[in-house]
């Protein structure tokens, strides 16, 4: 080992990211045992110090921080923040955690391998084989397919994901075809289109794809790309306080989504909804921590939910949040749920 640094790996929660924008903080965690920051840093040369899981996994019963009623009802006090002019747009996000028993290394593993995580990983507090036994132990496995920001020779990158569908041949025709959807997500664009410029060198952001089909798992999802030159001497502060919270998991104006998220959610996102990455000196490339979960002493979260609208239907938004939470759960369970059809 030389000892020369080559990178850190960084994660920055929900509520640290409403802080560096001015914005409400929402619920506390349910896990503080997770700090709002945390940077780990890695040496050339290193070798792995982790340790192969010991004992079996056993995964309780799942127990929702709301019920489908709350939630829908959540969705409805959203669109009547729309009707009043408060917002366009706001994301209202769930939780659920389960108790578990044994060594949660191997369904990390699972929810990390899920296909579509462009930023599939594991951070711990220590080796993932026992977050349980300490109060101030824990582990986050991401399985995200959202870029939150990416730098790359100067140039800054944000891939917002909005619109869902099943992964099927009906299901992408679907997506393509919903105005609503569509509408949806060209908002989210504006604004992200709006972080970046904050960073960047005047008339150089630009909208390189709009409202493609992407797949993660058992669902068809619309993400576009927006990049920008960075302007001279923009830091990873300025970075991130311009790009987080995301937009996507926030809503527009994104202030004003902030107070209606705190007012409307009874659960803080926690780990979710945050930041999780790499930062070197080649560049930075950060995922938004959505399809997350985190493991404390002696439970699992979940956090899983969607962008409402003036057209946004409750009982429909609640079936999709469970399906964007649906592989993570099997994955956790050990069950396959990432097949063309499953739901």
């Amino acid at each position: 080992m030389d000892g020369s640094v080559c990178g850190a790996a960084l994660f920055v929660s929900a509520a640290a990211g409403a802080w560096a924008a001015g914005g409400a903080l929402g619920a506390p965690s349910p896990v503080p045992a997770v700090p709002d920051v945390v940077a780990v840093v890695y040496e050339h040369g290193g070798r792995s110090r982790a340790r192969s899981a010991t004992g079996g996994w056993q995964l309780g019963r799942w127990c929702p921080s709301w019920t489908a009623a709350a939630h829908g009802a959540a969705v409805s006090a959203v669109r009547d923040a729309i009707a009043a002019g408060d917002v366009y747009q706001a994301t209202i996000v769930g939780h659920a955690s389960a108790p578990y028993r044994g060594s949660p290394a191997p369904a990390l593993r699972r929810v990390a391998g899920l296909p579509g995580a462009r930023y599939g990983g594991i951070l711990a507090s220590g080796p993932t084989s026992a977050p349980g036994g300490t109060a101030d132990r824990w582990a986050l496995a991401c399985a995200s397919p959202e870029t939150l920001v990416e730098v790359r020779a100067g140039r800054a990158t944000t891939r917002p994901i909005k619109g869902t569908r099943p992964a099927t041949a009906a299901g992408r025709a679907e997506l393509l075809a919903s105005a609503k959807e569509r509408a949806e997500h060209v908002m989210i664009v504006d604004l992200e289109r709006n972080d970046v410029a904050r960073v960047a060198r005047t008339g150089s952001v630009r909208v390189d794809t709009l409202y493609a089909v992407r797949r993660w798992c058992d669902l068809w999802q619309a993400e576009s790309e927006i990049s920008a030159e960075l302007a001279p001497g923009t830091d990873l502060a300025a970075l991130l306080r311009a790009t987080c919270p995301g937009g996507s998991v926030t809503g527009a104006p994104k202030l004003a989504a902030l107070d209606v998220i705190a007012a409307a959610e009874p659960v803080g996102r926690g780990p979710s909804m945050g930041a999780l990455g790499w930062v070197c000196a080649d560049g930075i490339d950060l995922g938004l921590t959505i399809r997350t979960v985190a493991a404390d002493a002696h439970r699992v979260h979940l956090w899983a939910g969607g962008g409402i609208t003036w057209g946004s239907d409750p009982t429909a938004e609640v079936a999709e949040a469970a399906a964007k939470a649906a592989p993570v759960r099997a994955a956790l369970a050990g069950a396959d749920r990432t097949g063309p059809t499953g739901r």
